[in-house]
């Protein structure tokens, strides 16, 4: 897959056009006039059309009949029914020309959703805050889905032309300076792509291309069935674009267990492996990351360089899943699995990565769920304490800050930013935002009804206990909530702002230098006191002493030198220290 299958290509004398459409007896390219495009073989229509240049839009239209935009197109001025427009990649004027990347194992992510992390909800208004990620200790941006979707707000997650930045962020040459000048601070840049299902608007592959889908349901839509080579292609070539001309950092795949039908070699593996010849032929770090409800291991792999099938890591909800039952008390849905007895389920994270490794699931019916993770690297694990999901899945969509005590919250930060796995924090957790981040959306009709209708059956308790307190997801109101408090970064969360960057400059200092082939060591609880440990790559023991109670116990005594909290022989309720060994 060295060239781009789908959307169109600048050449010498115009744009060469290209469709693949094999339901299809004739497809023409509406431009200035209907140009008829000629069948290319297994389902493909090709044009070139002469003088045709990057700014013309135009669309395809079907037998004669419907209009529809380019399933590649590069950009959608006018939303996702509208035209699509021809983009020259290799005309943006890139600074950051020597940037290469940054090495996994260093890694600290910031999770942000474009639309709510600036008043402006822009590209090159979060220019204007990446000074804040590099002075708070971040190495890493993560945007939460940019595909086209339809109207002017959404998580992301209802994108329909995988190839199509949204236009209401800003233009394709919008992003690219986003990523130029995260790469001359410094910064890391990750974008989070959906290849299990295509949003329920503004969808028209079925039409003219009905081979895309299997006969399947994911939870958020029909499945995709990549056996077929014109759908693998599209989406690993999309996944490369987000690589090649945005020169994106890395990529984190939703909820890889919803691809249906992978095909018999899985699409997962080939797309590792093409990812990984194009950061060879390149020279860049490249990094692929999982969202994976089946907890296989056997898809991590953070040591190999380029990628050759297999992923750097994936994101931890069973760390999250432990914390939040045991700093909240929650146990209803998928928390039941880590009640009664949460902090075990932490320690099993902290000692080994997944706390589920083929043990039964009670939400699941007793299904077994994952594979054994402890031979795994630290850095196979993306722990965090909060995401988007986490938040914007609750009836309120209300933080960790509006649910648990801030002093035990603020001893889980303490060890999930200095621990050896690679940790995440939402936008805003690093000065304790309370803003919230509710579930939102901008549909309109029966689709709009239905999401309320959705929304209302999954929180029905909840409605009887908030009624019209529960943010209505198709309100523009909802959506401005969850921008941000920056003002609260200098006034009220000063203090656990300037925590977190301790935390991450001692994550520079002593954790990052160590951290590449560190491995998972010895954990244990007694009665709230958890003793962890893990080798580092200059064989020193990094401790862990933890206090993950509310009564004061003992401490045990640890050679080396603490790195973070106060030495004592009582600890304190949720009291942390952290101790580097002697050589």
């Amino acid at each position: 897959m060295t060239s781009r299958s789908f959307g169109p290509r600048l050449t010498d004398k115009g744009t060469s056009f290209r469709m693949w459409a094999p339901a299809a007896g004739r497809v023409d390219v509406m431009l200035d006039k209907a140009y008829p495009m000629t069948p290319d073989g297994d389902g493909w229509y090709v044009a070139d059309v002469p003088d045709v240049k990057a700014g013309a839009t135009y669309r395809f239209r079907i037998d004669g009949e419907t209009e529809v935009p380019d399933p590649g197109s590069s950009f959608q001025p006018q939303d996702i029914s509208g035209p699509s427009e021809v983009i020259d990649h290799a005309g943006y004027q890139w600074r950051a020309v020597d940037w290469r990347g940054r090495p996994w194992d260093e890694t600290v992510l910031l999770e942000t959703h474009v639309g709510t992390f600036t008043a402006q909800g822009s590209y090159r208004a979060m220019i204007d805050r990446l000074d804040h990620l590099v002075k708070t200790g971040i190495t890493a941006l993560e945007l939460m889905p940019l595909a086209d979707f339809p109207g002017d707000r959404n998580w992301g997650y209802d994108g329909v032309l995988w190839y199509a930045p949204d236009h209401v962020y800003g233009r394709p040459e919008d992003l690219k300076m986003l990523v130029d000048e995260a790469h001359l601070r410094g910064l890391s840049v990750f974008v989070d792509v959906v290849y299990n299902h295509f949003g329920p608007e503004g969808n028209y592959l079925s039409l003219y291309a009905p081979n895309f889908f299997v006969d399947a349901e994911t939870p958020w839509g029909s499945a995709i069935d990549y056996r077929v080579p014109q759908v693998r292609a599209y989406a690993i070539d999309c996944a490369l674009m987000w690589l090649r001309d945005y020169r994106i950092d890395g990529l984190r795949l939703d909820a890889v267990h919803a691809i249906v039908e992978p095909g018999e070699i899985p699409m997962l593996h080939e797309l590792s492996r093409e990812v990984g010849k194009l950061a060879a032929e390149t020279g860049r770090q490249i990094h692929l990351v999982l969202e994976n409800d089946d907890n296989r291991a056997t898809l991590l792999d953070p040591a190999t360089n380029p990628p050759r099938g297999q992923y750097r890591a994936q994101w931890n909800d069973d760390y999250h899943h432990a914390w939040h039952v045991l700093l909240t008390g929650e146990d209803k849905g998928y928390y039941s699995d880590y009640a009664p007895n949460p902090l075990e389920h932490v320690v099993q994270a902290l000692g080994s990565g997944f706390a589920y490794q083929g043990h039964p699931s009670s939400h699941r019916g007793g299904e077994t769920r994952g594979e054994p993770s402890g031979m795994l690297p630290p850095v196979a694990f993306v722990n965090f304490l909060q995401n988007h999901d986490q938040i914007g899945n609750r009836a309120l969509g209300d933080r960790l800050e509006a649910l648990a005590d801030p002093t035990a919250i603020e001893a889980a930060l303490a060890i999930t930013l200095l621990a050896p796995m690679v940790p995440m924090l939402f936008q805003g957790e690093e000065w304790g935002s309370q803003a919230p981040f509710p579930f939102f959306c901008d549909f309109h009709g029966d689709l709009a009804d239905a999401v309320r209708a959705g929304r209302r059956k999954e929180f029905s308790s909840a409605y009887e206990k908030y009624g019209d307190d529960i943010p209505d997801p198709l309100d523009r109101a909802t959506f401005d909530s969850a921008k941000i408090d920056w003002e609260m970064r200098d006034g009220a969360g000063r203090r656990r702002w300037a925590m977190v960057r301790d935390l991450l400059r001692m994550r520079k200092q002593h954790i990052a230098p160590r951290n590449v082939g560190a491995r998972f060591g010895s954990v244990t609880n007694t009665n709230g006191l958890v003793v962890a440990d893990w080798t580092m790559a200059d064989e020193r023991k990094l401790t862990l002493l933890a206090n993950l109670s509310d009564k004061s116990v003992s401490a045990i005594a640890v050679s080396g030198t603490l790195i973070w909290g106060r030495q004592a022989d009582t600890l304190a309720p949720w009291a942390i220290q952290w101790w580097i060994g002697d050589k």
